[in-house]
């Protein structure tokens, strides 16, 4: 789970990497003889039973900085990724958080790019707010509205929801699902773990090798096992 690719000097909410540090990253993976995919593409490998040395790579909040600096290493290294982008902050920027500094998010233009070139659009909603604090109607608007803006920006199903925050409950897991989302994108879902709940490993700027693979194994050990075919509960 990535957020932003570029300088971190000023990073409070500690969800910047340095295109330097994203280089060693992704030549960290390859060197384990592991590739960086979609989650999409992670999941079709996986219901085929074909998904060892992949690993699913997300960028949340659809910053502005993937295309210029994270896309390019990330074709570099022939590694694909998942982008969850805003369609309510379109050429925005991230006005949720209240400190640090302020970072444009993707255009229109941005998305069509990144998708042009092998990544998948996937949805983080509109606004980024608390999906799990939110109305039916404004839930709602959130889930289905954003899907239906992305597919048109991008002139592609949208198959991905990631919740804003990692916040998610039963509800709202089964929210996406009834939209039509093929999988949700969670961080620590606990009990509620299935398909339309997943959980990731956060990456930052200190997450040099070794800590990586503490990560990767710690990953394996904390999170529980579940199938594809496991439906959001």
């Amino acid at each position: 789970m990535y957020h932003s690719v570029d300088d971190c000097t000023d990073d409070p909410y500690n969800v910047t990497v340095t295109p330097d540090r994203l280089r060693e990253q992704l030549r960290w993976l390859r060197s384990r003889g592991l590739r960086g995919v979609s989650v999409a593409e992670l999941l079709d490998a996986r219901s085929q039973g074909a998904d060892r040395g992949l690993v699913g790579l997300t960028f949340d909040d659809g910053y502005g900085d993937f295309v210029e600096n994270a896309l390019p290493l990330l074709r570099h290294y022939e590694c694909s990724a998942t982008v969850f982008v805003l369609s309510g902050r379109l050429g925005g920027e991230n006005a949720w958080d209240e400190e640090g500094p302020r970072k444009p998010l993707l255009t229109a233009q941005g998305i069509r790019q990144a998708a042009a070139a092998g990544m998948e659009i996937g949805s983080h909603g509109l606004m980024h707010v608390d999906l799990t604090r939110l109305d039916e109607e404004a839930l709602h608007a959130e889930i289905r509205r954003s899907k239906a803006q992305l597919e048109e920006i991008t002139g592609r199903t949208v198959h991905g929801f990631c919740y804003p925050y990692g916040h998610v409950d039963a509800a709202t897991a089964q929210a996406v699902r009834r939209a039509g989302y093929r999988y949700g994108c969670a961080i620590s879902p606990g009990p509620l773990t299935s398909v339309y709940a997943m959980p990731r490993v956060f990456v930052g700027q200190r997450d040099t090798f070794w800590r990586l693979e503490l990560k990767r194994r710690v990953h394996r050990v904390r999170r529980r096992a579940w199938r594809i075919g496991e439906d959001a509960r």
